[in-house]
């Protein structure tokens, strides 16, 4: 029974991995209009070589089975990069795709998104892990800073030991492209434990708690009342 049971949750599981590569090879062919042919040529020609090496030497069967597990393995790192190349082109320049590139940094991470905003939408992420705190900013460069700033105030009331990072999304001097902010974050050095990472994640919430348990007027907005000049949401 438990072989049976097993075996139908397998098959249950391939139609959806297949579904899945089929729905991304679609969507990066939108974006990558020669994705299927780059990756046919590569599968192709390591398939081709292992082939003539095995003719050389008088083993084409061998070679030609290891060039074809090497061939199949070469599409899909060229596939998976291309596919990767593609969604971050379309995801640069839209509001929030900094967020979505942290909620895949991977383990050992805790990310929460639009922790600052200000009325022109510029936006500071924060993400915590072994490596401190690293806040991410997407937005106006010059407006972002400001952003950066205030929010690194307002942490160092209550993590003022953890080392904080920053990083401003973009392509200008001094940022770092959508990208390469994953790799940019795994790059740096670890320098807290398991349990000061929870420590720190559990004081950051507990400072959001208190900002949200602020009075506030409830109902809209009166007329003509205006955000200050400055102020941010959080």
């Amino acid at each position: 029974m438990a072989r049976k049971a097993n075996t139908s949750s397998a098959d249950a599981a391939n139609p959806g991995r297949l579904k899945q590569i089929a729905l991304t090879y679609k969507m990066t062919r939108k974006a990558d209009p020669k994705v299927g042919l780059v990756v046919a040529g590569v599968g192709i020609g390591v398939l081709g070589v292992l082939l003539a090496i095995g003719f050389l030497i008088g083993h084409p069967v061998y070679l030609g089975i290891l060039g074809f597990v090497l061939a199949l393995l070469a599409m899909a790192i060229v596939f998976g990069r291309r596919a990767e190349s593609a969604a971050f082109g379309q995801m640069e320049g839209q509001p929030g795709a900094a967020a979505a590139v942290l909620q895949n940094v991977g383990r050992g991470w805790t990310t929460t998104p639009a922790v600052a905003m200000n009325r022109n939408q510029d936006v500071v992420h924060r993400a915590v892990g072994r490596a401190g705190i690293v806040l991410v900013a997407e937005g106006n460069p010059n407006r972002v800073k400001a952003l950066l700033a205030a929010e690194k105030k307002r942490m160092n009331r209550v993590v003022m030991d953890v080392p904080v990072h920053d990083i401003i999304v973009g392509d200008g001097e001094g940022q770092v492209p959508l990208k390469k902010v994953r790799t940019t974050m795994l790059k740096l050095p670890r320098v807290l434990s398991g349990p000061q990472v929870t420590a720190a994640n559990d004081r950051l919430r507990a400072m959001g708690d208190l900002m949200s348990n602020m009075p506030l007027p409830k109902g809209p907005m009166p007329k003509g009342m205006r955000m200050p000049r400055g102020g941010k949401m959080r």
